[in-house]
């Protein structure tokens, strides 16, 4: 018997969001669709210079944990906080969520992680990511015995910037797989890909991951093609499942030799971009940890994609629980 559907693992992070032009991205040399990752200077410098910004507890595998839970699934998460102002906004939105969170704060320096995310016009998020405490997260933030009862311990792929991080999730995945669970990441970001690539690469063929989430530029990122075709072909056949989104176009399921196509969610209008993959994947593993076919499996992520994407912020305003079952998903 399982305690959690779904374990998520990643950067503790709380979202300071705030509409921006294209010019200023150009302006203060920000990568547009990037990930980011700053110093403490930088940090002050564009905090100073943004407008007026929300703040909303983020990170890619707690978006997904908090995504999870909203549907209704038993959820968990792993991510380090400091003794501060953020850390204490960052677990109470877990908690109020019904996510499992204890992992222990770790005094008050290093702070909080935070990421100043620039909005442009056309929904596209530019994230400038001070990791802070994150980089404190290591073997002994682990709960083993969550591990062992999780479904699926599902972690980002900005973990591996963090040095310690890796020795982690090493350890998760032994525990999940002594277990007879499965573990699952995310490849975050086409720029993480690129450092990472061969490692990556490694954790699927090894069978250290089952299931991996994409999308098309870090679908082709991966295997260095511009041919997408290619890159689909090449990804099913390195891990056992494979969940690549495709924007507008949907999302691709592949397992083995079955080939699945879902298309995206009508939507009214995109407003925000940023939690998009993180949504789909809590739509994707809350069905696949209830047992649903691959396809109700993506319509699922779609939804909660489709769902995020029409507000400001990562995690869903309203309950995509009573989204899908107005949908007809639950």
């Amino acid at each position: 018997m399982t305690q959690f559907d779904v374990l998520t693992i990643g950067n503790a992070i709380v979202d300071i969001i705030a509409r921006c032009e294209d010019q200023f991205l150009d302006d203060n040399g920000i990568i547009k669709g990037a990930m980011n990752l700053i110093d403490t200077e930088r940090a002050v410098k564009l905090y100073d210079l943004m407008g007026p910004a929300i703040e909303a507890s983020g990170g890619s595998a707690g978006n997904t944990a908090a995504g999870a839970a909203s549907l209704g699934a038993k959820t968990a998460y792993f991510g380090k906080v400091a003794d501060d102002q953020l850390g204490e906004i960052f677990a109470h939105d877990m908690q109020a969520q019904g996510v499992h969170y204890q992992t222990l704060t770790k005094g008050k320096e290093p702070p909080t992680a935070r990421s100043m995310i620039f909005v442009t016009d056309d929904g596209e998020r530019s994230m400038n990511t001070y990791l802070g405490a994150c980089v404190e997260f290591g073997p002994e933030d682990v709960e083993a015995q969550v591990v062992a009862q999780s479904k699926v311990t599902y972690f980002e792929g900005y973990l591996w910037d963090p040095p310690r991080a890796k020795q982690a999730i090493l350890e998760c995945a032994k525990i999940a797989h002594d277990n007879g669970r499965e573990v699952s990441m995310t490849l975050s970001d086409s720029f993480c890909v690129h450092r990472y690539r061969s490692e990556f690469l490694d954790l699927m063929r090894s069978g250290t991951v089952d299931i991996v989430f994409a999308n098309r530029q870090e679908a082709l990122a991966l295997y260095e093609t511009e041919d997408f075709e290619q890159a689909l072909d090449l990804i099913s056949r390195d891990c056992k499942l494979a969940a690549v989104t495709m924007s507008e176009d949907g999302a691709m399921i592949l397992r083995g030799e079955e080939r699945i196509h879902v298309p995206a969610t009508t939507i009214g209008e995109l407003v925000d971009t940023t939690g998009a993959g993180d949504l789909f994947a809590s739509g994707f593993l809350y069905g696949y940890t209830q047992g649903r076919s691959l396809e109700d499996c993506g319509k699922l992520g779609c939804l909660a994609a489709g769902i995020v994407i029409q507000q400001i912020g990562p995690r869903p305003a309203g309950s995509l629980k009573e989204a899908a079952i107005e949908a007809g998903l639950i």
